[in-house]
């Protein structure tokens, strides 16, 4: 197994060659993760990454049992434009290979609103990765006048609960399902 050290060595020259817009952050456990906008060279990336969620993640992400993503559920997630969809992956050095951990995304549900997810990788979870990921999409929401931004979720979604409380959003049930939460922030 590799040490922090290691790791982040060699992620280093493969973070060096990525070109525009990113960010190189430091997780809890003193790991680093390349961050930046998705783009369509991400597809293979972002399906591989939605197979290796488990079964309960997928179903929290999607709020549905999903064995794998369809091609035209592919179409609508790498379907970005920097204003109105955007998404964030986070990225990590594995023998050779960039590989995506994590993604945030936001998409306009209205006038000044936002709907957004976040989803961390299961072997990831708990080292601040949803909270670099959120924390540049809040960001950009801000930076693109959005004011408000919500999130709709399991009530049984305990991290992201967790999450959203972290990140200083309201929550309350959804009137129109009970097994659901939403979660808003005003930016």
């Amino acid at each position: 197994m590799l040490t922090v050290k290691d790791h982040n060595d060699r992620a280093a020259t493969a973070y060096a060659k990525v070109d525009g817009q990113h960010w190189i952050e430091a997780l809890r456990d003193g790991r680093h993760v390349l961050i930046r906008p998705l783009t369509a060279k991400d597809r293979d990336r972002e399906y591989a990454f939605i197979k290796k969620l488990s079964p309960e993640s997928r179903h929290m992400r999607f709020l549905a049992q999903i064995a794998e993503p369809s091609s035209a559920m592919l179409d609508q997630l790498m379907d970005t434009d920097d204003s109105l969809r955007l998404a964030y992956i986070a990225l990590v050095h594995d023998n050779g290979q960039l590989i995506e951990v994590g993604v945030s995304r936001y998409a306009v549900a209205g006038e000044h609103n936002c709907e957004c997810a976040v989803t961390v990788a299961d072997e990831w979870t708990h080292l601040g990765l949803g909270t670099l990921l959120m924390g540049h999409l809040i960001k950009a929401a801000r930076k693109h006048g959005f004011r408000q931004m919500f999130s709709v979720d399991a009530c049984s979604n305990a991290p992201m609960r967790d999450l959203a409380k972290a990140l200083g959003f309201d929550s309350h049930n959804d009137p129109d399902d009970s097994r659901q939460v939403i979660h808003r922030l005003y930016l």
